[in-house]
């Protein structure tokens, strides 16, 4: 059975086979896993996964796809997929007691970035996450403060997760090839966060905020919200660019502000 890929769901194959087991390599399958699968597509990566002898769930949207895959590994009774979308999937109606789910994904590039933040949103159901995204995407992950492409994504993921790329995948790799170099990124959600941060929501609002204009400074950016002398009083000068502060800047940031605002404010994001 042949599928034409489909661009409303970002659909690009992965099919070269030595790329596939250098990914189930980074992965190193157990049979005591429970790995979750986004997007499996034809299933290049799924028959090895599965012949690790691991449980494996496999969300897919693709209605037509979902039914071959149903057909293609209906003997093994370690596969289970579920025809829904990922963005709104809970990992939680998972049966997971006691044990952490790995992710695996050859993630549409369209969706890739708001998929990363809605499973780190579940971090507690995690052990890892190996995916396959736009190169670009994961120099924005692994951004470092200083560099252009140091930003709201680096911090928030560095606040959730270490993270590593593992390799670079070329366009040739898939089918239909993309225009994009891809790469195989591993996320490890951290079981301790090296931060304190005391309100998620106003630490992320804060990040927004900071890069909304890259241009600007802290000073105009955080205007209404963080005076100057405040700014100032935190050790933050406030003629400086979100891209020159570090992870715990922002959460310091982050905490003063969520200290200074009432609740009906935090509720209502009457400052934001």
């Amino acid at each position: 059975m042949s599928f034409r890929s489909r661009k409303r769901f970002g659909q690009n194959f992965l099919t070269d086979e030595n790329v596939i087991y250098q990914i189930i390599d980074s992965i190193a399958p157990r049979s005591s896993d429970h790995l979750v699968e986004i997007g499996p597509g034809k299933g290049a990566l799924t028959q090895p996964l599965l012949d690790s002898g691991g449980v494996l769930d496999a969300i897919e949207l693709d209605r037509d796809l979902a039914v071959y895959l149903r057909k293609k590994f209906a003997s093994r009774d370690n596969f289970t997929l579920y025809n829904e979308d990922a963005l709104y999937f809970n990992l939680s109606t998972l049966p997971i007691p006691n044990e952490k789910l790995r992710i695996v994904g050859n993630l549409p590039y369209n969706i890739s970035t708001p998929l990363i933040f809605r499973l780190l949103e579940q971090f507690r159901y995690l052990e890892d996450m190996h995916f396959m995204l736009q190169k670009e995407v994961v120099d924005r992950l692994t951004a470092t403060p200083g560099s252009k492409n140091y930003g709201k994504l680096s911090v928030i993921i560095q606040y959730y997760s270490t993270i590593e790329q593992l390799f670079e995948v070329p366009a040739a790799c898939f089918s239909p090839a993309p225009r994009i170099i891809s790469a195989a990124v591993q996320l490890v959600p951290r079981k301790e966060f090296i931060i304190k941060v005391d309100n998620i929501e106003v630490f992320r609002k804060v990040i927004s905020k900071s890069f909304s204009m890259r241009r600007k400074t802290l000073r105009n950016n955080l205007k209404g919200l963080v005076s100057i002398e405040e700014l100032s009083s935190l050790g933050i000068e406030p003629g400086r660019r979100a891209e020159t502060l570090e992870l715990e800047e922002f959460a310091q940031l982050a905490n003063f502000l969520n200290q200074k605002l009432t609740d009906e404010e935090r509720s209502e994001n009457k400052k934001f």
